[in-house]
């Protein structure tokens, strides 16, 4: 495997490695009575704060310049990217599951090719394998998202982990009760839905800004010091009492800063590279080994039930998911084999004009 190829891999692995972790310590935050408006100011200051100085010192000669155009389009990724996707997300899993947060957050990849589609980063091609493989894997990924969110079936027995964390016993996350908030079949899902919308447009908007502003460090500081303020005066305006903000339970504080350095700081210049170098829909075509990891980390930990509806719903969106990849395969191999085609087509020319 060559170097440009495997580095993009382990980087994304380890990406997905960090959300897992997000999604149980996150989970537990939010059960403990932390809102998940607050949570998520907390963790755009410590992203921030995080990569403010890495930004300065790793790209303060290579940086390109700050331009209206390009600030405003940090500005929209910081909203849709940060702020719109992680309320809709910490929200939707107050009131769901680990499992179907992360089962929800696979339909992105379908939705970033139908947003990438009107603006030219991607193509239907209906009447190739190619594009039909993409329009039906994009329906079959989101079909499985509504069966998910609408049906929920019987409990799978499939018995219990030997060793559990007591300290998800005593926060009340264990067998999927979110506090004393009773999980809402409806609600958490559909919020997880809107998170996975906002995500794809962030793909979108943040390939359009790498084209201008190839900065991974800066950009991404400046999207969550962004972030961090729009955050902040949400968080506020819904609850301002200052014993909300205590961060003296241990989980909290472990939350907020893992969730901003690790899952903000690091994974965001991560996944902004990522894309530079691959493109958006690569980037976004990792989310079912999130899913793997935290279903089988909720189960053993948490003690998490696993219904028929959220694995039939589960099996569904990878099926379409990897529907949309192997279509997006099948067109890149023919786009390469149609330039090479073209090569050729036009290294006879040249030899016949040169023969005559």
């Amino acid at each position: 495997m060559a170097a440009k190829d495997f580095f993009p891999l382990i980087a994304m692995i380890s990406v997905q490695l960090g959300f897992a972790g997000m999604n149980l310590v996150s989970k537990l935050a939010v059960d403990s009575g932390m809102d998940p408006l607050i949570h998520v100011a907390y963790r755009q200051i410590f992203a921030a704060a995080a990569l403010s100085p890495l930004a300065y010192f790793k790209e303060r000669k290579t940086r390109p310049r700050l331009t209206v155009q390009i600030l405003s389009g940090i500005f929209l990724c910081s909203f849709f990217g940060v702020t719109l996707n992680q309320i809709t997300f910490l929200v939707g899993l107050k009131y769901s599951t680990p499992t179907i947060a992360c089962a929800l957050t696979n339909i992105t990849p379908a939705i970033t090719f139908l947003m990438a589609v009107p603006f030219g980063l991607e193509k239907v091609g209906i009447r190739n394998r190619a594009g039909q493989a993409k329009v039906l894997g994009t329906g079959i990924c989101v079909g499985g998202a509504l069966f998910l969110s609408l049906y929920h079936g019987t409990v799978v027995n499939i018995g219990h982990f030997p060793v559990h964390w007591k300290y998800a016993e005593q926060t009340g996350a264990v067998n999927g009760g979110a506090g004393g908030h009773a999980n809402n079949l409806i609600l958490g899902p559909f919020l997880l839905i809107v998170s996975s919308v906002s995500w794809a447009v962030w793909f979108i908007i943040q390939a359009r800004v790498n084209q201008k502003y190839n900065a991974a460090y800066s950009s991404s500081a400046l999207m969550c010091a962004m972030a961090t303020l729009q955050c902040f005066i949400i968080a506020v305006c819904f609850d301002h009492r200052p014993s909300s903000w205590s961060l003296r339970q241990p989980i909290r504080i472990v939350s907020s800063v893992y969730s901003g350095v690790i899952c903000s700081a690091v994974a965001y210049s991560v996944m902004s590279w990522c894309i530079y170098v691959k493109g958006p829909l690569y980037v976004s075509v990792f989310s079912p080994l999130l899913l793997v990891m935290v279903a089988i980390s909720s189960w053993a930990i948490l003690q998490e039930k696993i219904y028929v509806g959220t694995i039939c719903g589960s099996v569904s969106i990878v099926l379409g998911l990897y529907g949309v990849l192997w279509g997006k395969k099948m067109e890149a191999k023919e786009e390469s084999e149609g330039k090479s085609g073209g090569i050729q087509r036009d290294l006879g020319l040249s030899l016949e004009s040169s023969q005559c």
